[in-house]
Parts: C-alpha cells; sequence; structure tokens
C-alpha cells in the first residue's frame, strides 16, 4: 500500500528546504550556460527538500485547485503521491466530490527531454480508480484555470537543462 500519508490543509514545510531546491535549479540554468554538450552533472535532491518545494510554489502561485502534493521517492525510479485536490464551488459529476485526496504510484520515465509517470496505482481516497477518473478531475482544473488540459500519463517537457533523472530511496539524483 502507499506510504505517503494524507494531511489535509497546507503542508507545512520549511522555506530552507525550499530554497535548496530554488537555489539548484537557478545553478542548473546558469551551468548550461558554461558547460560543454558532452559535459553531464547531476545533483542530488532530497525527499524532503523535494516535497518543501512544491509545497511552496503550491503557496506562492496561490493554486486554485491542488492543495497539497506530497511524494514519496522509492527506489528504481518508483515514486508515491498523494494529491488533496479542492474543487468545491464547481459543479462536477455525481462520482466526483469537492475535496478529494488522491494517491497515486508508479514509475517516473525519461525520454528525449520528457517525463512522465507511468501509473501503477491509483486510488480516491481507499477506493482504487481508473486514470480516466483522474484525467476528468485535471480536465476540470485546466478549465478553472484556463490551461491546455493534459492526462495523468502524458509525457511532459522536463525543466530547462535536465535529461534524466534516477531515484533511490529517498532521494532523487537529477542529470544536467
Amino acid at each position: 500500500m502507499f506510504l505517503v500519508s494524507a494531511c489535509l490543509g497546507w503542508q507545512d514545510y520549511s522555506l530552507q528546504e525550499a530554497q535548496k531546491v530554488l537555489d539548484i535549479i537557478d545553478r542548473i540554468q546558469r551551468e548550461q550556460l558554461v558547460k560543454g554538450a558532452d559535459d553531464i552533472r547531476s545533483v542530488v535532491v532530497t525527499e524532503k527538500e523535494f516535497n518543501a518545494y512544491v509545497a511552496h510554489r503550491i503557496r506562492v502561485e496561490k493554486e486554485e485547485v491542488l492543495k497539497e502534493l506530497r511524494f514519496k521517492i522509492l527506489d528504481d525510479n518508483r515514486i508515491e503521491l498523494m494529491a488533496l485536490v479542492d474543487l468545491r464551488g464547481e459543479e462536477l459529476p455525481k462520482l466526483l466530490k469537492p475535496e478529494m485526496v488522491f494517491y497515486l504510484g508508479g514509475t517516473v520515465e525519461t525520454q528525449d527531454g520528457g517525463v512522465r509517470l507511468k501509473l501503477k496505482d491509483l486510488f480516491l481516497g481507499d477506493q482504487r480508480i481508473q486514470p480516466m477518473v483522474l484525467d476528468l478531475v485535471i480536465f476540470i482544473a485546466s478549465k478553472i484555470q484556463n490551461t491546455e488540459p493534459s492526462g495523468i500519463e502524458d509525457w511532459y517537457e522536463l525543466p530547462y537543462g535536465i535529461k534524466d533523472i534516477k531515484t533511490r530511496e529517498g532521494r532523487a539524483t537529477f542529470y544536467y
């Protein structure tokens, strides 16, 4: 089962831990300007730092729908996620509730400058669900935020300069 624990409401996080990741992102962007094409570098981010960074972004960007996203980083590019979604005030299909906690498990895949989650497990609370339910929530959120809809298993562009991601228990190594 899932190792990520749910915590409704704002996740407590360390601004200092979030700042470490922001500094790493800045360093990667600066180093892209001076490194050679064959010069591969790496940086390690701990699970705690990454979760603090995500919580900080959710708070600073005043995210309307995604209220909390917490990662459990496991070996062999496996991850588990807990996502708290708030759709209060929206007209929803009967199968959806205004506040929902999703648990996801799968493998992070990278290829050609892209990243995706190859989904293995998906739960809404303690009920196993099909990916199309979460895709529907993502679609509703995209309409609220006036963004392009996507799906949970879609490919997404990696941040500038990142070539690959490898995980070990509690940490992710980003290659750039």
